[in-house]
């Protein structure tokens, strides 16, 4: 007898629902911010990395290439990346904070990290770590 087909136990549509509940405790922690996910995502990336070609930035935040300019221009018009040049190949520019930026992500890293916590509260410390792992092996 085949089994029934039953939405909420589709992986698609609790990975959604998940995602649509870290996404809004995001937007809420981040709205003085004024920051999206993928936007937060590339400057958390660049306070790590120091610089970062567009395309290292993209393969670094798990971003396609035209996600990654869009969120770059929308950085930099805001003023919070600036571009230098490689000193590695002059045919190449490099993204970095810019003093604002640095600034911001200094700001609001530990609300990163509340996000997070607030997404699993609802789950034990041991099932976090489980479904964190678990997820780490899916992406």
């Amino acid at each position: 007898m085949a089994r029934r087909y039953v939405l909420e136990d589709q992986v698609g549509h609790l990975l959604r629902r998940a995602h649509q509940r870290a996404t809004q405790i995001f937007l809420e922690t981040f709205e003085d911010a004024g920051l999206t996910p993928t936007q937060w995502a590339a400057l958390a990336r660049l306070g790590e990395a120091g610089a970062a070609s567009q395309n290292h930035l993209g393969r670094l935040t798990a971003m396609d290439p035209a996600t990654v300019q869009g969120v770059v221009q929308r950085l930099e018009k805001r003023g919070l990346v600036d571009r230098e040049p490689d000193p590695d190949d002059r045919r190449r520019t490099r993204l970095k904070l810019s003093a604002a930026g640095a600034e911001l992500v200094a700001k609001h890293t530990a609300d990163g990290a509340r996000v997070t916590a607030r997404t699993l509260e609802p789950l034990t410390d041991e099932e976090a770590e489980s479904f964190l792992a678990l997820l780490r092996k899916l992406a």
